[in-house]
């Protein structure tokens, strides 16, 4: 029994398993993090064209 002990508080293959799990994470909230930055910015500048577009007149120099 004491043998068994001494093996479990030894054994280092769980710790690398949180490790993982740990980097996993952060990258995944990285990742979420720039999509929500990269969204926010995309639809501002669509709107942004848009409604440059809209203002825009037609000009007497197209009409041939």
């Amino acid at each position: 029994m004491i043998k068994l002990l001494k093996t479990f508080r030894t054994d280092e293959d769980g710790a690398v398993t949180v490790d993982w799990v740990v980097l996993t994470a952060a990258v995944v909230a990285l990742a979420g993090a720039a999509y929500t930055a990269i969204e926010t910015g995309s639809q501002t500048l669509t709107a942004s064209t848009g409604a440059f577009i809209i203002d825009q007149a037609p000009t007497a120099d197209e009409e041939e």
